[in-house]
């Protein structure tokens, strides 16, 4: 069983100080304030969680479908387990998360037959799926993915899983959030509408306008839980990947982080580094059935790419560094600019100790499938010289 630190969510409030700055070929600290997270125990910011691998495996599959994801995913776990000593089960609080994205619109989502594949691979390990909660951020774009049932049939399980929408509001508690300054509204100096609202806003909005609810079920509610993200570009984060998924896209009140270039790296950073949202999440499982290199994050089908690999690991800043290393590629073959240099998703989350993306450092893993679902030779077969 993957071990759980207990939290007694004590009140607690903490200056968090983000002081990274990039200067020529290295990194240095200022001193700028950040963001605050409230209600956290007086334990939890003594601990600190050990960081992550450098270890990615990865299954190559002839095509994707729902027998190619069912024998990967288990393969991977299975090397996962094998590899860490760490074995997927349940503990005290019974339950089990999975986290999907679904918030590009219908085309561009956490492939229902992967998600299908590790429900399976959680049956074998004596979790059944009615003890599984599968979360996303909108009621709505789970139904365009597939996730819950349309309206006119009802019901909010996914083969036989709960399915819970944190939009809902009925999963957020007063006493656990994130707290930046960064306003909920436009407060541009030529939008003099906004001025005007902000003045007559009373101190309760105001402060309410500062909070993002984090996902009480991922925390507290499960014994450990896994994150599944899909890969598109963005404007303002570069990479809506592993970082982002279980961060700006797992709490409330965060689209007013993706106006800003200077603030959403640092809200991601600082939001994954938290330690009862951190401490549960064993891995993160990404297929590359399909990912968007420009235009994101609504899907434009015209800008995706498709290669035959499905990947796990503990580490979401490797993931994403791997991830826009791909984007740059679809941009550049295309015909387009890449990213731009100064995007700091990356370099924040190295600095909070979230991993490295340094891909000179991966621990590649090659996990060899049955033949009828492989392709490619397991430890040679490179894309354009990136694994």
């Amino acid at each position: 069983m993957i071990p759980m630190a207990n939290s007694d969510k004590k009140t607690f409030r903490r200056r968090a100080w983000l002081m990274i700055a990039g200067v020529a070929c290295g990194l240095v600290a200022t001193a700028l304030p950040g963001p605050v997270y409230a209600e956290k125990s007086a334990a939890s910011l003594a601990r600190r969680l050990p960081p992550p691998s450098n270890r990615l495996f990865q299954a190559r599959v002839a095509e994707f479908g729902a027998e190619s994801y069912r024998v990967a995913v288990e393969a991977l776990v299975e090397a996962f387990e094998a590899r860490t000593g760490k074995k997927l089960a349940l503990g005290k609080r019974g339950r089990v998360g999975l986290k999907v994205y679904s918030d590009s619109g219908a085309g561009l989502g956490t492939p229902l037959d992967l998600t299908r594949g590790l429900l399976t691979a959680l049956e074998a390990r004596g979790i059944p799926r009615d003890r599984v909660t599968i979360v996303g951020l909108s009621e709505a774009h789970l139904r365009d993915a597939g996730y819950l049932p349309p309206l006119s049939v009802g019901g909010d399980h996914f083969e036989g899983a709960k399915v819970i929408a944190l939009d809902s509001g009925a999963y957020w508690e007063q006493g656990w959030f994130y707290d930046s300054p960064l306003p909920g509204t436009d407060d541009s100096p030529l939008n003099e509408a906004a001025i005007n609202i902000e003045r007559s806003k009373t101190a309760i909005e105001l402060e309410a306008e500062r909070r993002s609810f984090l996902p009480i079920p991922l925390m507290f509610d499960v014994d450990f839980w896994i994150n599944l993200p899909v890969c598109s570009d963005h404007p303002v984060v570069g990479v809506n990947a592993a970082l982002v998924n279980f961060t700006l896209w797992n709490a409330s009140n965060t689209q007013r982080f993706f106006r800003s270039p200077a603030s959403a790296p640092a809200a991601v950073a600082e939001m994954a580094a938290i330690p009862e949202l951190r401490e549960g999440l064993v891995f993160h499982l990404v297929s590359l059935e399909r990912y968007q290199f420009i235009g994101g994050p609504i899907f434009n089908s015209l800008y995706t790419v498709s290669e035959p690999l499905v990947w796990l690991s503990d580490n979401p800043v490797m993931i994403d560094a791997l991830l826009r290393d791909r984007i740059d590629r679809g941009r550049e073959n295309t015909g387009f600019r890449g990213l731009p240099e100064d995007l700091r998703l990356i370099p924040y989350a190295e600095q909070l100790g979230l991993g490295s993306g340094n891909p000179e450092r991966i621990e590649w893993v090659e996990v060899a499938l049955p033949a009828s679902v492989a392709t490619g030779p397991a430890a040679t077969a490179r894309v354009d010289g990136v694994p």
